[in-house]
């Protein structure tokens, strides 16, 4: 068994011999691999362990091939795409509520009427999207995505505790989110915030086992 892994994580190696991230992706492979023999009990060859060991994750060439390309990709555009969304969220919301209590069209007041009658629903969908955060950065950068996930996370929270401060020091009125702002829906949105990061980390485990 031991030979089969070691012939992988060679030619794995040769094909990854340019990729700074090296290291890391064989550390990242050979904790799979180590997975896949244990399940490997009922086979008696290392040639058939070694197919197994291909079938599951794809051939050396392939696997290489891939995260040569992955190189395109950088920590930093990812990082600030998601920033770029939260902030594109909050900035929404923001820009919808303002315009409602400064205007009263009739479209406007329908559709606050609307979402504010679906809170648990926004809430839902918006953990989807820290969820979403942390599987493309762990399909994305994989082992070294741990880093860019906590900074993106860190980043992407700004707008969060922003709104949250600005609306517990009322510098926005309270009147301005009736009729959400009750003590549920405040101690609904920190509990939600809690989990935030436990969300992401989940999405990002699923993003690397996606990835392999």
């Amino acid at each position: 068994m031991e030979r089969s892994k070691s012939r992988f994580l060679e030619e794995l190696s040769k094909g990854l011999i340019n990729h700074k991230e090296k290291e890391n992706i064989l550390l990242e492979y050979e904790s799979h691999i180590e997975e896949i023999l244990i399940e490997s009990y009922d086979l008696n060859t290392e040639a058939e362990i070694y197919d197994r060991i291909v079938s599951r994750l794809g051939s050396p060439d392939e696997i290489s091939g891939l995260w040569n390309e992955e190189l395109s990709v950088t920590p930093s555009n990812m990082k600030w795409l998601f920033i770029l969304l939260n902030i594109i969220f909050f900035g929404g919301g923001s820009l919808l509520t303002l315009a409602h209590n400064l205007y009263q069209w009739e479209w406007l007041s329908a559709l606050w009427h609307h979402l504010t009658a679906i809170p648990i629903l926004i809430a839902f969908l918006y953990m989807f999207f820290w969820a979403l955060l942390g599987y493309e950065i762990g399909k994305g950068f994989g082992h070294r995505g741990k880093t860019l996930l906590r900074k993106t996370f860190l980043l992407s929270l700004i707008p969060n505790l922003l709104l949250m401060v600005l609306t517990v020091f009322e510098i926005i009125p309270h009147s301005w989110f009736a009729p959400l702002l009750t003590k549920t829906f405040i101690f609904a949105c920190i509990i939600f915030t809690i989990f935030l990061y436990p969300i992401s980390w989940f999405g990002y485990r699923w993003g690397r086992k996606a990835s392999i």
